[in-house]
């Protein structure tokens, strides 16, 4: 495969270089291996040369040019970076360009807009929503589900967790989850505070197998991790949640993007 090195570069965190970078490159990894360097707040002039001079060495010492995905809206520092021995992509090109001329209005040039917040009750409506899916976090706070817009379901592992915690961070929702355990088994029903937000309900179900791998990795040799039970639990939870009605989504090969992306959908 062909080698290459890959700069995330940003006035601010990078997050949006790093996203829309990485989504451009996946079109390419099947042929070229990337290596990637994150360098975030390079927010002056001075820094902007240094990271030039950087760029230029590398570019010597590995005979091809560094790639570059960045998100700066202050000119000079743009125009330092445009300048060194790589291909430079400057992101906010591609579309500030065309929304100011279809808005009329000019860009502010403004640094760390992105992702900053503009005032305290959007800041602190943010983080009561983070903390709501921490808080109610593997049934741990089940008295408060009625406060949720949604409410995950599932076997230990099946990914209620990260999606939780990433629909509370990207989307503003509030976000709960609940485990299925043996008791929910034994009964067939899941407990009263679930099924009065029935609504609410998404199942989330996963390949017994794929389960069997990644509670390899908590708990290796253990009764918990065992393809056996991995099968047993996937098995009665899927006869659970088609008895109920449940909506219910197979992470077995979905991103945790992905999965997000589904759950927003079926709401």
């Amino acid at each position: 495969m062909l080698n290459r090195t890959v700069f995330f570069i940003s006035e601010s965190t990078g997050i949006t270089a790093e996203t829309l970078g990485h989504s451009l490159l996946s079109q390419f990894s099947q042929a070229v291996s990337f290596k990637t360097i994150y360098m975030p707040f390079i927010s002056t002039p001075k820094k902007a040369r240094e990271l030039a001079v950087r760029i230029n060495q590398l570019n010597e010492r590995e005979g091809v040019r560094p790639l570059v995905f960045a998100t700066m809206p202050d000119t000079q520092i743009r125009d330092i970076l445009r300048h060194a021995s790589c291909l430079y992509i400057e992101l906010f090109d591609t579309f500030i360009g065309p929304l100011s001329e279809e808005l009329g209005v000019q860009p502010s040039g403004k640094r760390g807009l992105s992702h900053g917040f503009s005032n305290d009750d959007t800041y602190e409506s943010r983080m009561s929503i983070i903390n709501f899916a921490m808080s109610n976090d593997d049934g741990a706070c089940i008295d408060k589900y009625h406060e949720a817009d949604v409410i995950l379901i599932g076997v230990s592992r099946s990914g209620k967790t990260p999606t939780c915690l990433y629909l509370a961070i990207h989307f503003n929702i509030k976000a709960a989850n609940y485990p299925l355990t043996d008791d929910d088994f034994e009964t067939g029903r899941l407990p009263d505070v679930l099924l009065q937000n029935k609504k609410k309900l998404v199942a989330l179900t996963i390949d017994p197998i794929r389960l069997n791998h990644i509670r390899e990795e908590r708990r290796r040799g253990s009764d918990y991790a065992s393809l056996a039970r991995c099968r047993r639990e996937t098995r009665l939870a899927e006869q659970l949640f088609r008895q109920l009605r449940i909506r219910t989504l197979d992470t077995t090969s979905h991103s945790i993007e992905e999965i997000s992306s589904q759950i927003i959908k079926s709401l």
